[in-house]
């Protein structure tokens, strides 16, 4: 009978331990997806607070692949300036892409606008000019924006001086508005003043200024008898939110639609 070997038998079992800190680096790839996820949370939040409702819309617009595209929707102030087809007061077009529109009587109101950017052929106004004009047609005809930029308004400070930007722009206006017998509406709006002076207050300059384009379109060629009312709203129909804010000093000529 053999000897019985009763040795202990040893079992060694290494153990694995993970590369240093949580399961290796991926925890660092999973944290810079949550940075960036929160930058881009936090740009939408500064984006969202920063801009006006109408400014959200032409930013959606511009990314859209479907939204015609118009030299006249581009004009506006600020870093996100802009119109876009649907305006705070109304639905409403911006610029005259996309849309045909003719008075009952058959004068093509479109015309007008077509002839001032230039669509199918030269355009009446300069690059510059263009950006102080945005065109949308409502109930009442085809309305013709002209607007001050923060780099150059189209009165003198608080008066109802024109600068030579807005002499171009009435004239260009003057001669689209020939190809149609319609009448004219003129209407002028100011922004908020936070120190209203004295001599000048909103709805006497309102007034003034919407007098002094109604001289300035006679003189331009229009005819008298076309312009059917001349009116200044002070600042009771702002087109940006913040009151102060120079976009809502303008003046809109309206082509009105034929009544007959």
């Amino acid at each position: 009978m053999g000897v019985q070997n009763n040795a202990p038998i040893i079992i060694k079992r290494k153990k694995i331990i993970a590369a240093e800190g949580h399961h290796g680096g991926a925890w660092k790839v999973a944290y810079a997806d949550f940075v960036t996820a929160m930058m881009a949370f936090f740009m939408l939040m500064w984006l969202l607070n920063a801009t006006t409702e109408q400014q959200r819309k032409g930013i959606a617009d511009y990314f859209s692949p479907t939204v015609p595209l118009s030299r006249v929707s581009a004009g506006g102030d600020g870093l996100f300036g802009g119109e876009d087809i649907q305006r705070i007061e109304t639905l409403a077009q911006s610029g005259t892409g996309g849309l045909t529109l003719s008075n009952e009587a058959g004068n093509p109101l479109d015309g007008v606008a077509e002839q001032l950017v230039g669509q199918g052929g030269e355009a009446m106004l300069s690059d510059t000019a263009l950006r102080h004009i945005v065109t949308r047609v409502t109930d009442e005809g085809l309305v013709i924006e002209l607007f001050d930029l923060p780099d150059m308004p189209l009165f003198d400070r608080n008066t109802a001086q024109p600068r030579l930007v807005l002499e171009q722009l009435i004239e260009g206006v003057s001669r689209a508005a020939k190809i149609v017998p319609n009448g004219i509406a003129i209407e002028a709006h100011v922004a908020t003043l936070s120190i209203l002076p004295d001599s000048s207050p909103a709805w006497a300059l309102s007034q003034a200024r919407a007098s002094r384009v109604r001289e300035s379109m006679q003189t331009a060629g229009t005819d008298p008898a076309r312009l059917m009312r001349v009116t200044g709203h002070a600042d009771r129909e702002p087109a940006d939110p913040m009151l102060a804010s120079v976009r809502n000093n303008r003046i809109e000529i309206v082509i009105l639609r034929d009544q007959r």
